[in-house]
């Protein structure tokens, strides 16, 4: 029988850690999903799993060149999020981020599609405010090394709203804070990626400064959710939306936790802390809670317990 619910829908960077979680979870509520990615970060690996789906679609494209496809919602993930990755070609990462944007927003014009864009807690750089509310503008170094990321998406921001209030555009701007999970990339620099592999490998884990500096940890199942859930809010509804887990760790707390979990060996060596490092981040989701009905349920034991089984059956391949 044929679905009348099912939308046509693109998920933009469909093969990384996110983007394969969302399309899984978009196939599972019944719809048809059109998953675009480069591969620079993303991975086949991440959506082997959904390519026997007849509702499943990969294309390689990159999201700096327009693409002419018709579709009902857009959710705009491309763009390599961790430090490592964006660093390694910054130009290229602002280019994802601003002609990414621009080109999935003329998409969206062009075919009268809803659009989510996926922001970023590094919107709000080192903060001075603590945790981190929606009207905060942030503490952003405009000509650091994180800047190609941080401004990248502040400028993304701008572009959703500009073509929100010029060409009515149906948008949803969620700023996702560190979020966590199977099919992180192991090599990506992150600091649960980092603390699982070194963990399991039995090798020294490194913690950068004196470890006191703190990060809230939202599992990849319960920023999904919260994904699903914004786009399905009234259409005078745009955010920009805090979507993360307020419980706050340090980086000993949560080096601690890996190594109880892990019955690792390692030892800690610590290394200086990088440029424009932010020493707070946590997520004010009062927003959220106010207009989703949401918070996150997975704590982060359960959460690390998951994508340390995760990470212990890809190494052992």
């Amino acid at each position: 029988m044929y679905n009348l619910e099912r939308k046509q829908i693109l998920v933009t960077g469909g093969a990384g850690f996110l983007g394969s979680h969302l399309c899984e979870r978009l196939l599972n509520d019944g719809h048809s999903v059109l998953c675009v990615d480069n591969f620079f970060t993303g991975t086949k690996n991440n959506i082997l799993n959904l390519l026997a789906n007849p509702f499943f679609e990969l294309m390689r494209h990159d999201v700096c060149f327009p693409l002419y496809v018709e579709v009902d919602e857009i959710y705009n993930l491309a763009c390599p999020a961790s430090p490592v990755h964006y660093q390694f070609d910054p130009v290229q990462t602002t280019k994802t981020s601003v002609h990414g944007a621009i080109n999935m927003l003329d998409l969206a014009k062009r075919v009268r599609a809803k659009i989510f864009q996926a922001s970023t807690s590094e919107v709000y750089g080192d903060p001075h405010v603590h945790p981190q509310p929606e009207h905060y503008w942030g503490h952003v170094n405009p000509i650091g090394i994180r800047s190609c990321y941080d401004e990248g998406k502040r400028c993304a921001e701008t572009l959703f709203f500009d073509y929100h209030r010029q060409h009515k555009l149906l948008i949803k701007v969620a700023r996702i804070f560190n979020t966590y999970g199977p099919h992180m990339h192991p090599n990506d620099g992150r600091v649960v990626s980092n603390f699982i592999v070194q963990a399991l490998q039995n090798k020294p884990i490194t913690i950068y400064g004196d470890g006191s500096q703190s990060r809230s940890f939202c599992y990849v199942d319960d920023l999904i959710e919260a994904f699903i859930l914004l786009m399905g809010t009234a259409d005078d509804f745009t955010g920009p939306l805090n979507i993360g887990n307020p419980n706050e760790f340090t980086m000993i707390e949560l080096a601690e936790l890996v190594l109880e979990l892990t019955n690792s060996n390692s030892e800690f060596v610590r290394n200086p802390l990088p440029s424009d490092d932010p020493k707070q981040r946590q997520p004010d989701i009062s927003l959220a809670k106010e207009t989703l009905g949401w918070e996150p349920k997975v704590s982060l034991r359960q959460g690390l317990e998951k994508t340390i089984e995760y990470f212990d059956d890809l190494l052992s391949k």
